[in-house]
């Protein structure tokens, strides 16, 4: 509607409203200005509104900014160094680290023992079991059955042949995923003996923050097992 067209609208309409006040619209259309005046006014809010988060967005999705990479706390490794596990009782002998103490586990019966890592709050469970009370291969069966357990979360399960020149022989696993242990093994003569490890953390399971722990004490495990011997 043009605007000379929309004057003479009013025009009218006000003369109307002087004569015949009765029959005429001109109240009504005030009232249409009034909320055609409104109407574009939040009209034009709600564009400027959109416009200034668009640019935001675009901004954003511009600029340069990189996030930064999950944090955890910085630990301070021991130095390497190992003493001599020999006990009377026990038909096993091996090395394991200053930093961590030998405790008999009272909740099995027999030699079983836990090898505690205090300062990272880490454990080794070892279970000892004689081979001829228990069959061998249901033994080993056990020990993969235990390490698939944790297929749930696990994303990866790799087992590599242990053999060291002390007549000891075995699996070592390596289990990828937040998994509440990632290092099993098992170690047998073949004939008398049989023993279990598996090393876990008094944490919630999380491979990226426990991945530098478990680096470092791996290899403590593997001098463990590089020195393990039977006694006759």
């Amino acid at each position: 509607m043009g605007l000379k067209k929309l004057t003479s609208i009013i025009f009218h309409q006000f003369f109307i409203f002087i004569k015949f006040p009765k029959y005429s619209s001109l109240p009504a259309m005030v009232y249409g200005l009034r909320s055609m005046v409104i109407v574009g006014l939040r009209s034009m809010v709600w564009r400027t509104i959109v416009y200034s988060l668009s640019s935001m967005v675009l901004f954003s999705c511009n600029s340069d900014y990189t996030p930064k990479p999950r944090g955890y706390f910085q630990i301070h490794f021991p130095k390497k160094q190992y003493q001599f596990f020999n006990q009377a009782g026990y038909p096993y002998s091996f090395e394991y680290p200053v930093y961590a103490k030998v405790v008999k586990d009272s909740s099995f019966y027999g030699k079983a023992i836990n090898i505690d890592f205090p300062e990272f709050n880490g454990r080794i469970y070892v279970s000892y079991k004689e081979i001829g009370k228990n069959k061998l291969d249901k033994l080993v069966n056990d020990a993969f059955t235990m390490t698939n357990k944790h297929t749930i979360k696990a994303y990866s399960i790799e087992d590599s042949p242990i053999s060291n020149p002390n007549n000891v022989h075995g699996i070592f696993f390596k289990v990828g995923g937040d998994v509440a242990t990632a290092n099993q093994f098992f170690l047998t003569d073949s004939t008398t003996h049989f023993l279990r490890g598996a090393l876990y953390f008094d944490a919630a399971p999380n491979e990226d923050s426990l991945s530098i722990v478990n680096r470092f004490l791996i290899e403590d495990v593997k001098h463990l097992i590089n020195t393990f011997k039977w006694k006759e």
